[in-house]
């Protein structure tokens, strides 16, 4: 139906009403949600914080105790040999580090080193003393082997630093494991060492406190370990060696770059650096005011410098005094004091880790320590606490040494590995340091999915409810307001087709009646207006009826009684109630009813079905009125699921597409009213719907060429 403008512009204020009552509905409603959420994801977040936080705890706790234990080392358990037993009797045996494999808490160990104030590279895997055999103390020739291509392998590992220093430090000078591997120094400093050492005065010079509290050792022959003398005399020398073998540990504490390899070789093993990485702090540095913003871990500890007592055996040098060293009946004991610094840490190359202490004895240092492989150290200790957390599903955790990202694990996939450091940008969860002397490794985590947790999807799941009832509430009160707007158009053009159907009729017959009664008309011309008055005052009968019959609709007042008729007994009463209606008109009527249909009975109300017929045939008029072929065909037949249908078709233009499915609402008209052709109220089709459902019938129009066809079904008694 062409709707007038007026309704077209109530239908635009009604929407442009409820778009800004939506709108102001949904922005406060919207703010709420997402503040709701937004806090939510804070504290969800400063959840998952803490936890980043108590797995640094953890794996910081485990490393802090096995530094600890690495603490209570003596310095002797360098050594491959240490000496045990009491005053009377005292016996030599192998240290707790000459085990191989290696007895230790530490993941990765490849084995422990020390380096000596002249540059010597020792292991406690073999002995360090060329008079004495690892064999004679239960060291197997294939064991032997075994411990040579450790230490092999130490050098190898420890030689990785020599470019940071002026001439090469640490290198094996023989290929025997039981001779010492000794330092190729300046001329000036390989001169120095040649020269003859003094002897010390007497036995007890160097006598350590130990040795004076004891009172004496009865049962061992002291010796001093080196004479005053000659360790005065030997210090040029000892500084100048000292500096040259040394020097890469003291470059292994300092927080600057690391020297690194060729390109190539960096490609190959580093992911990034951390000021490469965009990372999004808005989380990370966020205050609140009901809770103070989660502190960095920055727990140190701090091992201050140790005071050591202990005693080696050693050999004399005179050959007089020498015992075989399968069957010493005592042993010559050095008596020291040793100064123990606090374990520090650092990395070589890009796949071991070096811990390692520097311990002062006499005014000289000693470098002592372990040499980890790195892969493995991370993994045990770290990657592998990671995976069996949650974080591992929410977040990705980088390794840092030094503002360098040694590893980064992703959040997916089960915490795989990571092969770019542009993998780690996100969001900052968390950053921390390790305890001293670990205190270079950090963990960064980064997230890369935030869950939402039960309460955050609680609030998503509200929002979104709120969201659709809002929206369908706003669209089902469109759909009313616009249906009211559409019926109270439609009732005004009812009001006016009534108005307008009920005076054409009544001036109609006022007009010839008042001309029969002055006598106007002649013989042969009042037949003609008797029956005009006739037609119209059924054509007035039928639309009282239509309204009467829509009074009962509006009331729910409409009732029928169907019972069973036979369909040629329909076919019979429709011909005699529709049948002049037709011929007045000027169309053609055709009947077909075959003769299946016609033995058939339908359960119908007969003044229903008669008021049916007359509303689809008094419709087939008025819209075929200007049909080339006026001819309305009336047909029963019966069909295959056990029901009749009957059929009115008219051979007019038929009725537009996107109308069919309207044709039957109540005051529907396809025309306007003010430029409308055709008579009509807009009711008869609502009622033949209304009176056909209420008869358990069913009714549809097609299209035919030409003309279109309305069928109209019941089930048969």
């Amino acid at each position: 139906m062409a709707y007038p403008r007026d309704l077209q512009s109530s239908k635009r204020r009604l929407r442009w009403l409820l778009g800004l009552f939506f709108i102001a509905l949904t922005i406060p409603s919207v703010i709420l949600a997402w503040q709701a959420h937004s806090r939510l994801q804070w504290e969800n977040f400063h959840r998952y914080q803490v936890l980043a936080e108590e797995l640094l705890g953890r794996v910081d706790q485990r490393l802090r105790e096995m530094v600890v234990k690495e603490e209570r080392r003596a310095f002797t358990d360098y050594r491959f040999l240490v000496l045990e037993g009491t005053p009377t009797a005292n016996y030599e045996r192998r240290s707790p580090l000459a085990v191989l494999p290696a007895d230790s808490d530490i993941p990765g160990l490849v084995g422990y080193f020390q380096v000596d104030a002249n540059g010597r590279f020792t292991t406690p895997l073999l002995p360090d003393d060329p008079a004495v055999s690892a064999l004679a103390y239960g060291v197997s020739d294939e064991e032997l082997s075994q411990r040579r291509a450790v230490r092999e392998q130490l050098l190898q590992i420890l030689s990785q630093q020599q470019p940071a220093l002026a001439s090469p430090v640490i290198a094996p000078a023989l290929d025997d494991a039981d001779e010492e591997v000794t330092v190729v120094t300046e001329k000036d400093v390989a001169a120095d060492r040649a020269r003859p050492t003094p002897a010390a005065p007497n036995a007890l010079a160097g006598a350590s406190v130990m040795d004076r509290a004891r009172g004496g050792l009865s049962g061992f022959t002291s010796r001093p370990d080196v004479g005053s003398d000659a360790q005065q005399a030997s210090a040029p020398i000892a500084a100048k060696e000292q500096k040259l073998a040394q020097a890469a540990f003291d470059r292994l504490s300092e927080a600057e770059p690391r020297l690194r390899k060729s390109k190539e070789q960096q490609a190959s093993r580093n992911i990034g650096r951390v000021e490469e990485l965009r990372l999004d702090r808005a989380f990370a540095d966020k205050k609140t005011d009901t809770r103070s913003p989660l502190p960095r871990f920055k727990e140190r500890i701090e091992y201050g410098a140790a005071k050591q007592e202990g005693a080696v055996a050693d050999v004399p040098a005179e050959p007089e005094l020498r015992a075989p060293a399968e069957g010493r009946s005592q042993a010559w004991v050095r008596m020291f004091e040793s100064e123990v610094d606090p374990f520090e840490f650092g990395l070589i190359g890009d796949d071991y880790f070096v811990l390692y202490r520097k311990v002062w004895r006499n005014g000289q240092r000693f470098i002592q320590g372990a040499v980890i492989e790195r892969s493995v150290l991370l993994h045990d200790l770290i990657e592998s606490v990671f995976r069996t957390t949650v974080l591992a599903g929410m977040s990705r955790l980088g390794i840092v040494f030094d503002e360098e990202i040694l590893s980064a694990l992703g959040g997916e996939q089960g915490a795989r590995y990571l092969s770019s450091g542009a993998e780690l940008s996100g969001t900052l969860l968390y950053r921390g340091r390790l305890s001293s002397p670990l205190d270079r490794l950090e963990l960064l985590f980064s997230v890369t999915r935030m869950p939402s947790g039960s309460a955050g999807r609680l609030v998503v799941w509200v929002a979104l409810a709120l969201g659709l009832v809002l929206t369908a509430g706003v669209l089902l009160m469109y759909r009313l307001g616009a249906k009211q707007l559409e019926l109270n158009q439609q009732q005004r053009d009812f009001v006016s087709a009534v108005s307008h159907e009920l005076k054409t009729p009544l001036t109609s017959i006022r007009m010839y009646s008042e001309m029969l009664r002055e006598g106007w008309a002649d013989d042969a011309r009042r037949g003609d207006y008797y029956s005009f008055i006739h037609d119209e005052s059924e054509r007035l009968s039928r639309l009282i009826t239509n309204v009467l019959q829509l009074a009962r609709m509006s009331r729910d007042e409409l009732k029928v009684a169907p019972h069973p008729i036979a369909v040629s007994e329909l076919m019979d009463m429709v011909r005699s109630k529709v049948g002049t209606q037709v011929q007045q008109a000027g169309f053609v009527l055709q009947f077909a009813c075959d003769d299946v249909a016609a033995a058939k009975r339908v359960n119908v109300d007969d003044d229903a079905f008669a008021q049916i017929m007359i509303n689809l045939v008094d419709n087939a008029i008025k819209f075929s009125a200007k049909a080339d072929e006026r001819r309305i065909r009336i047909e029963a037949r019966a069909t295959e699921d056990n029901r009749v249908e009957f059929i009115v078709r008219d051979h007019g233009p038929g009725i537009p597409r996107e109308q069919l499915k309207k044709i039957f609402r109540l005051f529907y008209r396809s025309e306007n009213e003010l430029t409308r052709e055709t008579v009509g109220t807009g009711i008869g089709l609502a009622l033949v719907h209304r009176l056909t459902d209420a008869m358990q019938g069913e009714v549809d129009v097609i299209n035919r060429e030409p003309g279109a066809e309305f069928r109209v079904r019941f089930g048969c008694a």
